[in-house]
Parts: C-alpha cells; structure tokens; sequence
C-alpha cells in the first residue's frame, strides 16, 4: 500500500519546479492532486505527465495573491475528489534586488501577496476542510531564508520569516484537531531559472556558500515535504525543517 493511498492533496504553485516534482511524487504514491498554478498551461503539463504514469490529478488555475482563488481551489478538490487531506502551500515569487531604502513599494506588496498572504488564504481555507475529512497535514514553503537574512531582499526574507511564525500558529490551533502543519526551507535549489539567472562565476561562489559544496535538487526537497505529510511524521507539528546542504550552518 502506498503512503498517500485515498488522500486528496492540493500543491500550489505546482507547476514547475519544486511544487511539480511534489505534484509527481505524490501522484505516483496513491494522492489524487490538485496541482495549482497561476498558469494553467504549467499545471496541465504537470497533470498530463501524472496521468500518463497512471497517476490521478486535475489541473486548477490559482492566483494565490487573490483569497477568492484559494477558497475556490479547495471547494474544487473537495468537490472532485470527495474530500481535502493534505495540502502543500508552496507558491512563491521573489523580486529584483533592491536595498530597503530604494525598495519599490510594489514590490514589496506583491512578494508578500503571494509569499505570505497567499499562504494564509491557503491556510484559512485548507484546514477546516481536513478537519472535515478527518484529519491530515499542511506543508508551507519556506526558505532557508526563513532563518537567516541575505541583503536586498527584504520582502522575501520578512514573508518567509513570518510564514514560519504562521506555521507555529496553524499548528497550535488545529494539530488537535487532527491536522499537522510544518515548514520546510529549501535552500537554494538547482533549477533551470537560477543556472539561467547566474553567471558561471555566480553560481560557482553560491555552490561555494553551502556545506555541501553544490545546490540542491527538487527531489530533496520533496523527499522532506513528503514524509513531513505521511503519518510516519504523525508527532511532527508547528516546526521548520531545512534542506540546505548546510547553507545556515556558518
């Protein structure tokens, strides 16, 4: 029997990168998922892909900015497939590198309509519904930046500080309830757009940062999240667990 046989899960941001490789691995362990994304073409594509691998998943087009989307992702997975288990809030964006005094106040409102409000919509919709359907547990994305500061990203490293506090909370008020909620924070991950984003220069110092002498792959991330959702983590609840191949070490 697979870990995630009868459970429903939602990913947002599922499609690409980290969201779709958890979209895929929990497919492939009996979940049905909802991958949610703000491109629905993303999340199709991730769809398609499960499906063909005999998996069961359905594609929903997700502004997480907008508490209306998330309110209408869960009706949709509670609808579809009978009932909400898990969910992976894992939806986030950055912004250009500014110093606080010269940080574009836009900016700063839209990394934290996505990176932290868009968790707490998330949140404020999910957990009632797993209460509903008996119990289950709550991912949020973090970051190794959750824990440790790095200069002209304000908006990212305030909301994912805060998303940590936010998963303490939701822990508090629902792992009674039935419903576990962790954080986990990647460190910095070996994706198509950062290899695109760096210098070979760049991403050599920035291999250099973390203990492990390289970045880290979408796999390892997901290994975490997903045994931080099964019921071997069943005393795990209101913690922040990093993937960073010893970044936050120094």
């Amino acid at each position: 029997m697979a870990r995630f046989d009868g459970k429903v899960a939602i990913v947002t941001g599922g499609g690409s990168g980290i969201g779709a490789e958890i979209s895929r691995e929990l497919a492939a362990e009996g979940a049905s998922v909802v991958v949610t994304d703000i491109n629905l073409d993303a999340a199709q594509s991730v769809v398609d892909e499960i499906t063909a691998a005999g998996g069961t998943a359905s594609a929903f087009t997700q502004n997480t900015a907008k508490w209306e989307d998330s309110e209408a992702a869960v009706a949709f997975a509670t609808e579809t497939y009978g009932a909400l288990h898990l969910a992976v809030n894992n939806a986030g964006i950055g912004a250009p590198p500014q110093t606080i005094g010269d940080y574009d106040i836009a900016a700063w409102d839209r990394v934290r309509a996505v990176d932290l409000d868009g968790v707490f919509y998330g949140l404020k919709f999910q957990l009632p519904a797993i209460v509903a359907a008996g119990g289950g547990a709550v991912v949020n994305m973090a970051s190794v930046l959750g824990s440790v500061g790095i200069a002209q990203n304000a908006a990212y490293v305030t909301s994912k500080h805060a998303l940590v506090g936010l998963t303490k909370v939701a822990a508090l008020e629902y792992t009674a309830q039935g419903v576990r909620t962790n954080a986990v924070g990647p460190g910095f991950i070996d994706t198509p757009l950062v290899r695109s984003s760096l210098s070979a220069d760049a991403l050599t110092a920035l291999e250099g940062e973390h203990a492990s002498r390289r970045l880290g792959t979408d796999k390892e991330v997901a290994a975490l999240t997903l045994f931080l959702l099964s019921d071997a983590a069943s005393f795990i609840s209101g913690s922040y667990h990093l993937v960073d191949g010893g970044y936050s070490a120094h």
